[in-house]
């Protein structure tokens, strides 16, 4: 629950990129000698998103100008679900370029809309793994889009990318609004992850954040309940950032799930404070993002406590803007165990 600000003239900076460019600083000055390899064309570990910055898209938001222009698509349900690519314009990663510093960012070029879904899909379906990104409350068409870009090249993904968004109000007061939307577009996620275990993709990993955590666990739940075990086993990791859900209710459904349970990563903070909000709306009951850990833990599952990695005054999205927490996904999503378990992994990494 995160005022997010994307102003139309670019010369202004986002906050998001202002946190960046202070983190950036420091980087691009001890770096420089590796940016310096990236501006004469030598990338090393580079991401599928920065090589061919295209995004694939599925919204259930109504377009707008045709989805032509933008703002693209808007705040309101659409009838049928909407697919698109999304070209973008990556940072230029030069050594003094001022995306060095975090002050330049991706943008959105051009939405390419295209009648279904399997036509998007089976244009990129070589057997690479796909990363499919479900964003949170108060949150644009836009916003949601370049945070899956972000994500996606943050954790250097290898393979296609999906952003599916859901119809937010973007506005800090519209909270029921964004929920009742969330779980309205449940059906729709469910037929993304349907059409794309038809195609010969790889694993599909899900980072969701938010209250799009709630919208994906009830997709996950129907999408299980129709397709069993061989569905299941299709599914890689799956990341719940900041999960604003009801833990009792997230409980119920954890249990309901089969395998999809154990492929499942939190990452929480007791110190979030949009999540302290969020718990005063519903009534005084704890969300899973905010939950201890011992308690999520009994869940059988892997939990990251990031309170103590978070420096800003809410820390609700760590999970685009804290370098090792992008390294928890990484690790979940190509199924490596950095430093015996994830869920030690901060008590070694200073």
């Amino acid at each position: 629950m995160i005022a997010r600000h994307l102003p139309r003239a670019r010369p202004a900076v986002s906050r998001r990129t202002a946190l960046r460019a202070l983190a950036g600083v420091g980087g691009a000055l001890s770096l420089a000698g590796c940016a310096g390899m990236a501006a004469n064309g030598l990338r090393f570990d580079a991401s599928a998103i920065s090589e061919k910055p295209t995004l694939l898209v599925a919204t259930t938001r109504k377009p707008v100008n045709g989805a032509r222009a933008a703002p693209w698509y808007g705040t309101e349900r659409a009838s049928a679900m909407s697919v698109a690519r999304a070209k973008l314009t990556p940072p230029d990663d030069g050594r003094f370029s001022l995306a060095a510093v975090g002050l330049i960012d991706w943008r959105i070029a051009a939405i390419e809309p295209v009648p279904h879904l399997r036509d998007l899909i089976g244009e990129g379906a070589s057997g690479d793994d796909v990363l499919v990104y479900v964003h949170g409350f108060n949150t644009t068409f836009e916003t949601a889009a370049l945070d899956a870009a972000r994500l996606s090249d943050g954790i250097k993904f290898p393979g296609g990318t999906f952003v599916f968004s859901w119809p937010s109000k973007a506005k800090l007061f519209d909270y029921g609004y964004d929920r009742e939307s969330a779980m309205w577009s449940r059906d729709a996620l469910e037929q993304v992850l349907d059409e794309l275990i038809v195609f010969p993709t790889g694993r599909i990993h899900i980072v969701a954040h938010s209250i799009g955590t709630m919208l994906t666990l009830e997709a996950l739940r129907q999408f299980y309940s129709r397709g069993g075990e061989a569905a299941a086993e299709r599914i890689g990791a799956i990341i719940f950032a900041s999960p604003d859900i009801d833990i009792d209710v997230f409980a119920s459904s954890v249990a309901r799930i089969g395998p999809l349970a154990g492929k499942i990563t939190l990452i929480t903070a007791t110190n979030d404070r949009a999540l302290a909000v969020s718990r005063w709306i519903a009534g005084g009951i704890t969300r899973v993002g905010a939950a201890e850990k011992a308690q999520l833990e009994k869940l059988g599952l892997r939990v990251i406590d990031a309170s103590a990695q978070g420096w800003g005054i809410i820390n609700h999205d760590l999970f685009l803007s804290n370098a090792q927490i992008r390294q928890v996904i990484r690790d979940a999503v190509s199924g490596v165990s950095r430093l015996g378990t994830r869920r030690e992994m901060f008590q070694h990494v200073g």
